[in-house]
């Protein structure tokens, strides 16, 4: 009777067991289930986990966690990796499928491009979601910027005068002396020599891609003095009245009082320089994007989970989350109305 007891108490236990597990195992099952009807079967981005892997840019991990968990609030069933080392590692893993979608602290380079197309046909659709970087600020990088000696009154010049500067074989003719910049304030002990150029290396990295991008693609002048690095640059033109540099990330803080950002613009007297609301409103030229690159395919609709994702992104909650990092060490900027709307055209039309 004793053994019948025992037996009858197991069985009581075991269905008490699995009343509570087969609940659990049910949603597991469900989320399972409604993953692989949104997302593709043969996607290789799925780790063998579950998750969905995203592979970027480093520096922006907390604001791509902030949108999965914005996107996870109506998709509860999906489950997100990130490995964010950088912007390098975005565009491989995207050509090789193993990434949902590449983040990128900076414009995709043309080899990277190239490569992506190798492999599909077609080049990869960025959706740009905001901005990083604005200065100069206390304890951080200012993002690309010309600079020019304290003492140069120069007030700014377009993208148009820099290119002429800059390079050589633009329609419109070169800039090669300091008088030729017609009725803008220059140092009186300028005005009649050349313009000292200085500059980093143009060996197919970050400089060369600002003169493709920025400079339309003509090559640098003759006279064009490549540095080591942003350091150099800025140190170059601190000791030089007559010169003006085009450097990436830097550090303006240790040219300070000698040398200094110039402002920048597109038409004549409508210069900015990269602070937050310029960068923020679109008018700095140089202004460091956050993107998202996407494989889609022409004629083909984007994934549905990865169009509403990039919604979200460019949402006002999505929007919220690069305001929130503006003290942050990225100095995460929002896009304006006018960009948001631009850009969610673009992705209406995926």
């Amino acid at each position: 009777m004793q053994k019948n007891i025992s037996f009858a108490s197991l069985a009581v236990a075991l269905s008490c067991v699995l009343a509570v597990i087969h609940p659990a195992a049910r949603a597991a099952d469900a989320a399972d289930t409604a993953l692989r009807a949104t997302v593709a079967a043969d996607a290789g981005y799925v780790r063998a986990d579950g998750a969905i892997a995203i592979v970027g840019g480093n520096g922006v991990e907390e604001l791509i966690q902030g949108l999965d968990d914005l996107f996870r609030q109506t998709h509860p069933e999906f489950r997100f990796k990130l490995v964010m080392k950088g912007s390098a590692t975005a565009m491989p893993a995207l050509s090789a499928g193993t990434s949902a979608f590449a983040p990128m602290t900076r414009d995709a380079w043309g080899g990277e491009r190239a490569a992506f197309k190798q492999v599909f046909g077609y080049a990869p659709e960025p959706i740009l979601i905001g901005h990083h970087g604005f200065g100069p600020r206390a304890g951080a990088e200012t993002p690309p910027a010309v600079y020019v000696n304290a003492r140069n009154p120069l007030p700014g010049l377009t993208i148009a005068q820099l290119t002429r500067i800059f390079t050589s074989g633009a329609p419109e003719g070169d800039i090669n002396l300091w008088s030729q910049l017609d009725k803008l304030p220059v140092p009186a002990e300028c005005r009649a020599r050349r313009i000292h150029l200085y500059g980093e290396r143009d060996d197919g990295g970050a400089a060369t891609e600002r003169r493709h991008r920025l400079l339309g693609g003509y090559p640098f002048t003759a006279t064009y003095e490549a540095l080591a690095d942003s350091d150099a640059v800025l140190d170059a033109v601190a000791d030089d009245v007559c010169g003006i540099g085009l450097v990436g990330w830097s550090n303006p803080q240790r040219a300070a009082g000698r040398a200094r950002v110039l402002a920048l613009g597109v038409t004549d007297g409508a210069y900015f320089e990269p602070s937050y609301d310029a960068v923020a409103a679109g008018r700095y030229p140089l202004a460091a994007p956050l993107v998202i690159y996407v494989n889609h395919p022409p004629g083909k609709p984007l994934e549905p989970w990865i169009k509403e994702y990039l919604e979200v992104a460019l949402s006002p909650q999505g929007q919220a989350l690069l305001a929130k990092g503006r003290d942050d060490a990225s100095g995460l900027v929002p896009l304006s109305a006018d960009t948001i709307a631009r850009e969610r055209r673009k992705l209406d039309g995926m």
